[in-house]
């Protein structure tokens, strides 16, 4: 089997030392096994191994290879389909269960830092901005709907104030919140695996699960060996393949594309963005962006469904960052990459159980730096029996595409067409 490495990214150049981590040889035992080590895997060994589980945790590549260690950086709160359609979803019960969830992946990732101590350049405060008029209603609409679930560390911004916070002129308005945040992808997950070690956790790279052999006592099997456990974790996410065929039915993976500028400077760097927040704006295929730790901007946007690597990624993206940022249009790009998200048809997360101790969770739909550390701990709470915030999750309707992946993929780029003209057209 050949070595799978990090793609050539900003976040693989400027990672933090880690040691190496050997494939699995041989058979071991465990309580549990967690198949992909990104964020879901990560935050699910770290409550595990707290609660006195034992924990080995399989990666294919290495540590963070996936959209954990690929993102755009950005702590946002909620979920990829907001509170209010939640709301009119699922019944009064169960929409608070989530509603009361909707804030805590953000608190879940300051804490890990701090009690850890995992260098990965953590900023406060993230911006939502709006284009239009209708958008900044919008954000009016979620202002109200985030304060009543207790969420309060917002502030709605004119069109004179958020040019305080992003010299961009396209932008009527948005809405700061400083509980969001963005980070270092790439050093959250190895710190976070380094916290797992610290703990008597394994982890296991260049490890691809190759088959889960059900039963009382599940076995994960790999080319060179195999882990017996009480419960498996399925955390595999987009890069799961067909490993369990009844996950893929019901979900997409989805290429996003990113790139890096050069050190642009303190001084232009500061005029861009002078609190250093992350901004994302309001359109259905939204474009976002923020500071490095070395003064670089990260512009992300754009959705190949499918998962199909565009040939040219600067190409797609430098014309978006050039339209919010004219001032750039001499910056040289010195980085440029793809990686997937896993996209569900209802746009919420996938979160269940096969048979009594296979475990997933799944389909972030592009939202995934928060909720990948809360869903950690609601598997850590099912697995030692504490279902309600888990059945909350499971409850929710998991749909497949309809034709399957090869039907669904031109079906949902349709859709999305629609919706970004409706966008351009202000509608």
């Amino acid at each position: 089997m050949s070595s799978m490495q990090y793609p050539p990214s900003f976040y693989a150049a400027s990672a933090n030392a880690a040691p190496p981590r050997p494939a699995l040889q041989g058979e071991i035992e465990t309580d549990v096994c967690i198949i992909g080590a990104g964020y879901t895997g990560l935050s699910s060994a770290l409550f595990l191994l707290e609660r006195g589980f034992s924990v080995c945790v399989l990666e294919a590549a290495k540590v963070g290879f996936g959209a954990s260690g690929r993102n755009g950086g950005q702590i946002v709160n909620s979920y990829s389909r907001d509170l209010d359609v939640i709301e009119r979803s699922v019944g009064a019960e169960q929409a608070r269960l989530l509603g009361d969830m909707a804030f805590e992946g953000a608190r879940i990732i300051r804490e890990r830092v701090t009690r850890y101590g995992i260098n990965c350049d953590l900023k406060n405060g993230g911006v939502f901005a709006a284009i239009t008029a209708k958008q900044l209603k919008h954000l009016e609409s979620q202002q109200r709907l985030w304060e009543r679930y207790g969420h309060t560390q917002l502030e709605l911004m004119d069109q004179a104030r958020i040019r305080q916070v992003v010299d961009c002129d396209q932008y009527v308005g948005g809405l700061l919140d400083v509980s969001g945040g963005h980070i270092h992808p790439l050093n959250l997950a190895l710190g976070e695996a380094a916290a797992v070690e610290s703990l008597g956790g394994r982890i296991h790279e260049q490890s691809p699960a190759i088959r889960i052999e059900r039963g009382p006592s599940p076995v994960v099997h790999t080319a060179h060996g195999k882990v017996r456990a009480k419960f498996v974790i399925v955390a595999g996410n987009a890069y799961l393949g067909e490993l369990v065929p009844e996950l893929a039915a019901k979900s997409m993976p989805c290429g996003t594309q990113v790139i890096a500028t050069e050190p642009l400077g303190e001084e232009l760097a500061r005029r861009l963005l002078p609190q250093d927040y992350c901004v994302e704006d309001c359109n259905y295929l939204l474009d976002y962006y923020r500071l490095t730790a070395d003064k670089r901007l990260i512009f992300g946007g754009g959705v190949v469904y499918g998962a199909r690597d565009p040939a040219n990624i600067e190409a797609i993206i430098r014309p978006k960052m050039l339209k919010a940022f004219p001032q750039l249009a001499q910056v040289k790009i010195d980085y440029a990459w793809t990686g997937n998200f896993l996209l569900t048809l209802s746009r919420l997360p996938q979160m269940g159980r096969l048979g009594d101790n296979i475990y997933y969770s799944q389909g972030c739909s592009g939202h995934g730096v928060t909720y990948t550390h809360l869903a950690g701990k609601v598997l850590a709470e099912a697995l030692s029996g504490q279902a309600e915030r888990f059945d909350a999750f499971a409850d929710l309707p998991h749909y497949p595409f309809p034709g399957g992946r090869a039907l669904g993929a031109p079906l949902t780029q349709l859709g999305a067409w629609y919706y970004s003209l409706r966008d351009r057209l202000g509608f």
